[in-house]
């Protein structure tokens, strides 16, 4: 089992930023991914960036590429998303997600554990 634990989040204008972070506890032995989907109003879930645990580069959704950057404190089991540029479009609930593996994987139905949500809200 293995659980995740986000904060962060908020309200805030738009051009503005802000940053979440992902606990992971648990079995998070071995190499794993860590990655962030949100969910709109009305919306399905999307993919917006995820890392494995060991090796490789971050992967992001076109849609936020250049404005969000995801990192990761593998000493605190740990991953981040700090979203600059934020706009309307961001408004969303914004879920850490957890799989075992290798590859980033942009399907939300293929991540075995989720955090509860934290709500991000962009004002115009």
């Amino acid at each position: 089992q293995v659980q995740l634990e986000e904060s962060g989040g908020g309200v805030v204008q738009a051009g503005g930023s802000l940053s979440l972070s992902c606990a992971a506890s648990g079995r998070t032995d071995g190499n794993y991914v860590m990655a962030w989907f949100r969910q709109g109003p009305g919306k399905e879930r999307e993919f917006v960036g995820g890392m494995r645990r060991i090796g490789g580069s971050p992967v992001y959704a076109s849609s936020i590429k250049g404005r969000f950057t995801i990192s990761r404190d593998n000493a605190k089991n740990t991953m981040y998303l700090q979203m600059n540029s934020l706009n309307t479009e961001d408004t969303a609930v914004y879920y850490c997600a957890y799989k075992r593996g290798l590859w980033v994987i942009v399907s939300h139905a293929q991540y075995d554990y989720w955090g509860q949500g934290t709500q991000v809200a962009v004002s115009s």
